[in-house]
């Protein structure tokens, strides 16, 4: 039997399109497992990477964040997994800059605390649109100690507890606004609130309603509404919990507006951020910019990925849209994703 083959859609240069061709096999170390990759998820980090070379440390660069296939190899300490696992899991050449730990390849290098199984009734396509989403909402709610992202920029620390298999969780009677619950990141962060018992307020467009209450959202306020300022507000006092802050999906001059003016009307809280927080804000308004690689996400990926999959608490939120079959679309997939999606994730098999 011929040996494996490895290849990838290697990013040569800032703004340049991928280039399909061969690539190193890659070996699994101490506390890795090697994924043969069966579909990546698009995120847009991953364009940002492509176009402005944002964290790229070594070119050429083998970039993306989603996996899900079987298990192809694993590292000498690994006893979570075996040959033939399926999985999913969140590569990280963010932080380590190397090829291998990219996803846009056929194999990609995995830290086996980054993966779950996942189970059999759950397709590929479907289980790819979580990792990176699991390991962000974590390091949106469960940071203790705020830690810096960048030079100036704090990380949050909620200090919110970790997502519960009971049922019904019993509540925290804490609740968090999430600015963009539609978003692959929101709905995530969402599930994982509602996981530890925290009520959340949704701010999402009307058309994607459903998609937050599945999500776990008590309640879902229109962001076009000429009122949903005074609304969230509103819906947040009438919880009666103690309020907490604002996730900010979306993190754009127009959101930082309205999130400080839910802050003002609440008296201050946290206020989460995709992107770099507004540096001009209230004593009482904590900003924070999430970093999405973080040991924090250990136990959830350990101990409550596999089974709330399982049993249906975890849902792949938001649904796939599969691009097309074959590395060669992953390029179609990052232009559509910055040309933008709405209540969706970008999905290429490898099949």
């Amino acid at each position: 039997m011929a040996a494996p083959t490895n290849r990838a859609a290697w990013l040569t240069k800032a703004g340049t399109p991928l280039e399909v061709s061969d690539a190193p096999m890659p070996t699994a170390g101490p506390g890795q497992i090697v994924v043969k990759n069966a579909a990546i998820a698009i995120n847009p980090l991953d364009w940002h990477m492509r176009d402005r070379g944002d964290f790229v440390q070594q070119w050429p660069a083998i970039v993306g964040c989603d996996v899900a296939g079987k298990v192809h190899e694993t590292g000498p300490d690994v006893g979570r997994f075996k040959k033939g696992d399926r999985v999913i899991g969140h590569a990280i050449n963010l932080v380590t800059g190397r090829p291998q730990d990219g996803a846009f390849a056929l194999y990609t290098v995995l830290q086996a605390d980054k993966a779950a199984i996942l189970p059999d009734k759950v397709s590929f396509t479907d289980g790819v649109v979580l990792p990176i989403a699991i390991e962000t909402a974590v390091c949106v709610l469960s940071l203790k100690v705020p830690g810096e992202v960048m030079p100036g920029v704090a990380t949050p620390a909620l200090g919110m507890p970790y997502p519960s298999l009971e049922e019904p969780v019993p509540s925290v009677n804490k609740t968090l606004v999430v600015y963009g619950g539609s978003s692959s990141v929101g709905s995530m962060t969402t599930q994982l609130a509602t996981a530890a018992g925290i009520n959340v307020i949704s701010i999402a467009g009307a058309h994607n309603f459903d998609l937050s209450k599945r999500s776990g959202a008590t309640e879902v306020i229109n962001y076009k509404d000429a009122t949903f300022v005074d609304k969230v507000v509103e819906a947040v006092r009438r919880t009666g919990h103690e309020f907490v802050g604002i996730f900010d999906a979306i993190s754009i001059p127009e959101t930082y507006a309205n999130d400080l003016a839910i802050l003002a009307q609440l008296g201050g809280g946290h206020l989460v951020c995709s992107h770099p927080p507004p540096s001009d804000v209230p004593v009482n308004v904590k900003p924070g910019m999430i970093f999405a690689v973080n040991d924090i996400a250990t136990p959830v990926w350990k101990d409550y990925v596999t089974s709330a999959l399982q049993t249906g608490k975890l849902q792949c939120l938001p649904p796939p849209t599969i691009v097309g079959n074959g590395l060669e679309y992953i390029q179609e997939a990052l232009d559509k994703l910055k040309a933008g999606v709405s209540a969706t994730k970008l999905v290429v098999t490898l099949q």
